[in-house]
């Protein structure tokens, strides 16, 4: 597995906004991310958002993000789109849902798919939200201290 991308957002867009505009925090890349165990990321919006929260961390996949791309004829929007903390390539997602795993010195455990919500047709495009049902990335939580490092 490789990090192509990592990002912080210091507010919520989407998250807590139903029937409202969405928020304007944009999505900061980062070279390098500090995952505290058991809060998040230092510096993004759910750091100590609550108390075992199961989404301290998310991921996405790259491939998906490009066939997303290609199946919706999309080229002018970022994987930052999504809103998602890791952009990472080289593995299913899906098969984290519920096991423990480690990406350079931090170990997480996988607590369940970041379901796409209404919200990806505006962010992406129309479409994204149906296209993205089951493989809208993955939701976990920080185990050990650590850093995350974008693979050069």
């Amino acid at each position: 597995m490789k990090i192509r991308h990592l990002y912080i957002s210091h507010g919520h867009n989407f998250f807590g906004h139903h029937g409202r505009e969405p928020g304007e925090n944009e999505m900061i890349e980062v070279d390098q991310i500090e995952c505290v165990a058991g809060h998040g990321i230092r510096g993004d919006r759910f750091f100590d958002f609550k108390p075992d929260y199961k989404g301290q961390i998310t991921f996405f996949s790259q491939e998906i993000y490009d066939a997303l791309r290609d199946a919706l004829g999309v080229r002018d929007k970022p994987p930052s789109a999504f809103r998602r903390n890791v952009i990472v390539s080289g593995i299913d997602l899906n098969t984290l849902i519920g096991a423990e795993f480690q990406i350079q010195d931090v170990w997480f455990r996988g607590t369940s798919e970041c379901s796409p919500c209404h919200w990806m047709d505006r962010a992406f495009a129309p479409g994204a939200e149906a296209w993205l049902k089951g493989r809208g990335g993955l939701r976990a939580q920080i185990l050990t201290d650590g850093v995350l490092v974008r693979d050069a």
